[in-house]
């Protein structure tokens, strides 16, 4: 294809070059020359014009263009204007026959305001027409043609893996189907006899689970605060109720009741209250146990649910910094529309929010099981995923919050245990990925991110990793070279701590969301060349002409879409000692999209699967969220900052003996925050 130039580095859609009056007839599908328009069609036609490129007709051969700011709020005929110095005011329809020789016809229409907001210029709809890009007398002269057709790029589609579930369900694999799949399945009776037609509308809405969690986890202390007025006790207890049964039903072993009741409180009381439920939880497990005659003194609660309100301003970040830095809780929170609603689906993907939370696994990739992956499969593989997340725009001093997830089994790479600190303000580089520090008694000690996580990988699996795949998100092409040499000299000197000349090959990969390619199925009217969106099938892969002639990248979409155009993720292998091949980097990264904990359908990119809602590894999307969970807890709960460390419960990380204690690093397992 040649060289390719970026000119618009917004994705929109071009208008098509017509007078506006048409367009305004097009937009609102009506006649608009002879009936007056109402107020729901100005709002339209305002929305549609502003900031449109627009040139005037009414001066011959003198085509200036101006961009629309907006609209009069009265029609032309009503329009007046100063003319001179002295104020001498004269009305639009007269300007424009005097001044101009043209004669406005459409005077019902409002006008365009055009230039400056302050000082606006007045053009009557019928003077004026969009803008013809392919007619730009600037693109002529340097030889630009501007096509009208998208370019044509070949693609492969890139199969979804299977899915291992528990033994014990009824499905044991499964093969997701265009991007995703569903624990739950729809039982009903076609075309139900009269007589057996009131059992037919109880299967058509009984659902059961046809797959259960592979490693579900126990809770058996577990209790719930509701933060919400609306929600009455009777129906928290209600939906707290449906909550245990699904998380039985998928393979969880679930206590029904809580430790203690539910606890209703006030949403400006919850640091207050949550202490409260705490020590209130710990000491009727501690009484239960001593009754029993259990040596056991008494143990921790194990999960807190808590009912919010749907708009709860600074509750959740409040609620999540409390739980994970003082109290060591994991919590689940939940909305009130959904407490009301009790979704069984909703329910399902709680269910596995809270099973991996408490250390669990909902599936995993069949071909992990069975040793199949290649390049990861044959000796003990890691997979990092990293990001960082600045501060909002006009915030000019808080921290930039890193965080490194790393995955903690292997082969089948499900678990990932997490590391978040904090950083220079808007500082891209991770500081703390490798760091030296001197000790009175110790002498120079070794620590950072990347070493605790390689220690955590060990403890965890018993081996140490012989290969390194490190995804990184957030890194515009401008700082390539530069964070991959700062970060990749971490990782060896990280390494090289742990153990003389230990150095596992390691391929770096860069992920970009925040690009401007849009990818479209040639043949958009064939249902088997799309979702239900839509858009691409899940799994397309690009990795020519529009991709650099000499680099390793490729693009793909390995998510179905939802909602608008599906954005695909742009991968860059800036360094790859493991010496993978095209089709093997893009199947690994494809297939751990898969791997999302959460929801039960494939993710945009493996890295930072986020933000989004769908094209990352899920490597990358648990550093994002990591990163962002911290920021809402720093900046958006109380405003408090924390200095030093402190250590948060987590049993991949629990026994680093406090080697990350000076090092400044908040330490946590992943648990689906």
């Amino acid at each position: 294809m040649g060289l390719s130039l970026n000119i618009d580095m917004a994705s929109a859609a071009f208008i098509e070059p017509l007078p506006v009056v048409e367009f305004v007839a097009q937009l609102l599908g009506k006649d608009v020359l002879s009936r007056p328009l109402s107020d729901s069609d100005y709002v339209k036609i305002k929305k549609a014009l502003r900031g449109v490129k627009v040139e005037v007709t009414h001066r011959g051969n003198v085509r200036r263009k101006y961009h629309v700011s907006g609209l009069t709020s009265q029609p032309t005929r009503e329009l007046v204007l100063p003319v001179d110095d002295n104020s001498t005011m004269k009305s639009v329809i007269e300007y424009f026959q005097e001044i101009c020789s043209f004669t406005i016809q459409h005077t019902h229409l409002p006008c365009l305001k055009v230039g400056n907001q302050r000082k606006p210029n007045y053009l009557p709809m019928e003077t004026v027409q969009h803008n013809a890009y392919d007619q730009d007398p600037f693109a002529k002269e340097f030889g630009i043609k501007i096509s009208e057709k998208l370019a044509s790029v070949e693609v492969r589609i890139l199969p979804a893996p299977w899915l291992k579930y528990h033994e014990t369900g009824k499905e044991k694999d499964c093969l997701p189907q265009v991007g995703q799949w569903n624990m739950m399945n729809k039982r009903f009776l076609v075309r139900p006899i009269p007589f057996l037609a009131c059992v037919a509308d109880i299967l058509a809405t009984c659902l059961y689970v046809i797959y259960k969690m592979i490693n579900g986890m126990t809770v058996i202390r577990w209790t719930c605060i509701n933060f919400s007025r609306s929600v009455q006790e009777s129906v928290a207890r209600g939906f707290c109720n449906e909550l245990a049964q699904m998380c039985q039903v998928s393979g969880m072993e679930f206590n029904p009741e809580p430790v203690i009741p539910i606890y209703s409180a006030r949403p400006e009381q919850v640091e207050k209250t949550l202490k409260h439920v705490y020590h209130a939880s710990m000491n009727k497990t501690k009484h239960v146990y001593h009754a029993s005659m259990n040596k056991t003194k008494g143990k921790e609660l194990e999960l807190l649910l808590a009912i919010l309100p749907d708009n709860n301003g600074s509750l959740y970040g409040d609620l999540k910094r409390i739980c994970e830095t003082d109290l060591g809780l994991i919590s689940q929170c939940c909305l009130t529309k959904h407490v009301f609603k009790i979704s069984k689906q909703y329910l399902a993907n709680v269910s596995l929010k809270i099973n991996v939370k408490m250390g669990g696994r909902n599936t995993v990739l069949l071909d992990a099981l069975s040793f199949r992956i290649p390049l990861v499969s044959d000796i003990p593989t890691i997979i990092f995923g990293a990001d960082v997340t600045h501060p909002e725009n006009g915030e000019d001093s808080s921290p930039s919050i890193a965080a490194v997830v790393a995955s903690q089994d292997w082969p089948e790479v499900t678990k990932y245990a997490g590391l978040v600190c904090a950083q220079s303000h808007r500082q891209e580089l991770i500081q703390d990925l490798y760091k030296t520090w001197q000790d009175p008694a110790r002498g120079t000690v070794s620590g950072g991110m990347i070493r605790d996580l390689l220690v955590s990988f060990r403890k965890a699996t018993g081996q140490k990793p012989l290969r390194i795949i490190f995804y990184r998100d957030g890194v515009s092409e401008g700082q390539f070279y530069q964070v991959l040499l700062y970060e990749l000299d971490a990782i060896r000197k990280a390494c090289a701590s742990l153990e003389p000349n230990y150095q596992p090959p390691v391929t770096f990969i860069v992920v970009q969301k925040r690009h401007h390619t849009r990818l479209f199925a040639n043949n958009h009217r064939e249902r088997s060349s799309i979702d239900k969106s839509g858009n691409i099938l899940p799994g397309t892969v690009v990795d020519s002409k529009i991709c650099h002639p000499t680099e390793f990248d490729f693009y793909l979409c390995s998510h179905a879409g939802i909602q608008g155009t599906s954005r695909p993720a742009h991968y860059h292998v800036l360094w790859d000692e493991n010496n993978f091949t095209a089709d093997g980097i893009q199947s690994l990264t494809n297939n751990l999209c898969y791997t999302y904990a959460r929801r039960m359908l494939g993710l945009c990119c493996f890295s930072c699967i986020l933000c989004t809602f769908g094209c990352i590894p899920c490597t990358v999307l648990y550093g994002t969220w990591d990163a962002r969970e911290w920021v809402n807890m720093w900046w958006y709960g109380s405003h408090k900052r924390y200095k030093g460390s402190r250590r948060i419960r987590g049993a991949a990380i629990a026994s680093l003996e406090g080697e990350c204690e000076e090092s400044n690093v908040l330490l946590l397992e992943w648990r689906g925050c």
